[in-house]
């Protein structure tokens, strides 16, 4: 009887009638508990939402555009260093919502919540040091402005990690009053300070007191400290994904306010922070479905995601709440405004506030749903869309910069942007989703290749190098590292470390690819199990596969494939040529392949010409081989097993990381 691999064995338990009713069961519990937690969340939001919009309105009526627009950009500067908090807040939920018990959570928060005041007085002392440099560029009557946001902002990023607390939790009630207080005191604080004749100062000193409050109330009731083993895993690529992801989100979502007031005069920066204050509305309610969806998708196992129905229902969420508000905003006639605002805030022409206004929402709601599939991968895994989001955000301060003539264009200039990050997101997850949801349905009895045993990374590699060893980058070490590489001693620690310095000349960017915690197996591989087998999407494969890399396919059209090309023509001397040695060599070297699992597609890394020629001469031949197969359930991250701009995004990330790594000086040393 056949030994079951860990591999195979965790397929079939999750293959189970019984896992399979409790997995759908699970799935729909989960999407009533983001429907029932949006709607907590959505309910105080709403709440918080017209209070800061009484807020807004208020500090408008009273102040006049000028002031306005300089409380506005006081504020926004506070929203910026929001990315520091958030961050602190989203990786707090994703940890303590993946922690088991009372104790583990309050380890978990302790721990962020020393760093996050740390980060809170560092930022605040940055400001207070640059105090007069920012009040200048934003054109700010006093530099006071910025001295009292600074106090803010030493609160504001240790109340993400209350907030992250209270998220992973799950109390979705307490989060939504800690909200909903903050707008409370922001509102009833600016008020009293304006009548009392503060004016502006009057307003960002109710700001930090809001903050202040809110952290005050946050507190958690935790467990009393006892030494406990923490499940952390990945803190600092968390922490990191985190702080990129809200580097992007409120530099997209507020850089277009500090630009204009820079670019712009005053009474057209207040104009355009009142325009803007709907994309904050929008923005709102879509984080209120992302707040809820994130911490209760970070808690769950894979098999409870599939078909990803929870991110479909936030989608949905966030379009017909954001449309159905965009579509009012531009019906709803010029006059409301005026009254809510005051006359001096009337926009003359077709391109009138109502007009604005829309436009703005529907900018919004692009990116919301973005942000929504950005963060429903960031929940599970670590997802490189966060820097493409970085890079867009980027772009949106370029092109405000270039192009800045009217505020209509510099709307248009964010709608255009926002549409494009949409597609780059989306279509990537789209087309990833549809191969998953192929690939298990055509596994429902999959084909599953024999693992033999494990096998160690320092033999992966030495097998690696010995097949490769011919090629021309390693022409000055054949004589002096002969020994070291056909009759390798696995056991020797400093022999595997001048074997892997000396694949990495050549191969330091593929290895470095591969998901860390790959396991290594040997494979009995026949000629039944090649359809299970892929080529490396490389080069001239791609050319031959047209699109698909299965090997038994481009075996069938290597048979019949006529090249008028050279470099065709070599391809195929190739081939050939290594056919003929296969007949002749009793060991043709190892064949290494990459894959999720034993029952997944593989993909060859190393191999694909001594394989398809071995196929193309004999089954027998196929025989000979030794396949060593790299594992990993995070596979789908590699560029090498699955292409898409994530990926290719992922590793030219990774190049830029090791660039200055050099293997050549790394073995010079080890020699």
């Amino acid at each position: 009887m056949t030994e079951l691999s860990p591999f195979r064995f965790r397929w079939l338990a999750s293959r189970s009638p019984k896992n399979l009713i409790d997995s759908n069961s699970k799935s729909k519990t989960l999407q009533a508990r983001v429907l029932s937690g949006s709607f907590v969340l959505l309910s105080a939001s709403g709440l918080a939402t017209a209070i800061n919009f009484a807020y807004n309105i208020a500090v408008a009526r009273f102040l006049g555009p000028t002031a306005f627009g300089h409380a506005t950009a006081v504020y926004t500067l506070l929203i910026l260093i929001s990315a520091v908090t958030l961050s602190f807040q989203i990786v707090s939920a994703k940890v303590v919502a993946q922690q088991s018990s009372l104790e583990g959570k309050s380890a978990v928060y302790r721990g962020f919540h020393r760093s996050a005041w740390a980060c809170g007085i560092i930022v605040a002392l940055v400001l207070l040091l640059f105090q007069k440099s920012i009040a200048d560029y934003l054109n700010l009557p006093s530099p006071v402005l910025v001295v009292l946001l600074a106090v803010g902002v030493a609160f504001y990023v240790p109340l993400g990690t209350r907030r992250g607390y209270i998220q992973g939790a799950y109390g979705f009630n307490r989060l939504g009053a800690n909200l909903v207080l903050e707008g409370v005191v922001r509102l009833g604080g600016s008020l009293l300070l304006i009548m009392l004749g503060l004016g502006v100062p009057g307003v960002i000193a109710a700001n930090a007191a809001a903050v202040a409050v809110a952290y005050l109330a946050a507190a958690p009731k935790l467990a009393a400290a006892v030494p406990h083993d923490l499940h952390i895993p990945d803190a600092f690529r968390e922490a990191l994904q985190a702080i990129v992801f809200f580097a992007g989100q409120v530099l997209i979502n507020n850089c277009d306010i500090v630009l204009v007031k820079h670019f712009f005069p005053s009474t057209a920066a207040g104009l355009y922070a009142a325009v803007a204050l709907v994309g904050r509305v929008i923005f709102a309610f879509s984080s209120a479905v992302v707040n809820t969806m994130f911490p209760l998708v970070a808690g769950t196992r894979d098999e409870e995601r599939k078909g990803h129905r929870v991110l479909l229902t936030s989608l949905l969420l966030v379009l017909v709440i954001g449309s159905a508000l965009a579509l009012g905003l531009r019906l709803a006639p010029a006059g409301i405004w005026t009254t809510f605002f005051g006359p001096q805030f009337e926009i003359a022409g077709k391109h009138g506030l109502p007009y604005l206004l829309a436009l703005y929402a529907a900018t919004t709601v692009v990116y919301s749903l973005s942000v929504v599939i950005i963060a429903y991968e960031m929940s599970y895994k670590i997802a490189n869309t966060s820097w493409v989001q970085l890079a867009f955000s980027g772009a949106v301060v370029v092109g405000i910069c270039r192009f800045h003539s009217s505020l209509q264009q510099v709307i248009l200039i964010q709608l255009g942007l926002m549409v494009v990050l949409l597609v780059v997101v989306a279509v990537p997850f789209l087309i990833h989703s549809m191969a998953s949801a192929k690939d298990a349905h055509e596994a429902i009895f999959p084909k599953t290749i024999r693992l033999i045993r494990r096998v160690s990374e320092d033999e992966v590699i030495a097998d690696f190098l010995r097949t490769d060893f011919s090629n021309s980058a390693f022409d000055e070490y054949h004589e002096t590292l002969r020994g070291l590489v056909l009759t390798p001693h696995l056991d020797d620690a400093n022999e595997n470390a001048k074997r892997r310095a000396l694949l990495f000349i050549r191969h330091f960017s593929l290895w470095k690819e591969l998901p860390e915690g790959t396991e290594w197996f040997e494979a009995e591989i026949g000629m039944a199990d090649l359809d299970q087998i892929r080529v490396f999407p490389r080069a001239q494969w791609r050319k031959l596969a047209r699109g698909d890399f299965g090997i038994t396919a481009i075996a069938e059209r290597l048979r019949t494939f006529r090249s008028h090309g050279e470099a065709g023509k070599a391809f195929l001397s190739k081939i050939g040529a290594l056919g003929t040695g296969l007949r002749q060599d009793a060991d043709p070297g190892a064949v290494l392949l990459i894959g999720l699992n034993e029952s997944e597609p593989l993909t060859i890394l190393d191999g694909n010409h001594r394989l398809v020629a071995a196929i193309l001469t004999s089954p027998e031949t196929v025989s000979k081989f030794r396949f060593l197969c790299g594992l990993s359930p995070r596979m789908t991250e590699c560029c090498w097993y699955r292409t898409n701009v994530a990926t290719l995004f992922r590793y030219g990330t990774n190049l830029l990381t090791h660039v200055v790594h050099d293997p050549e000086a790394e073995l010079a040393r080890l020699l």
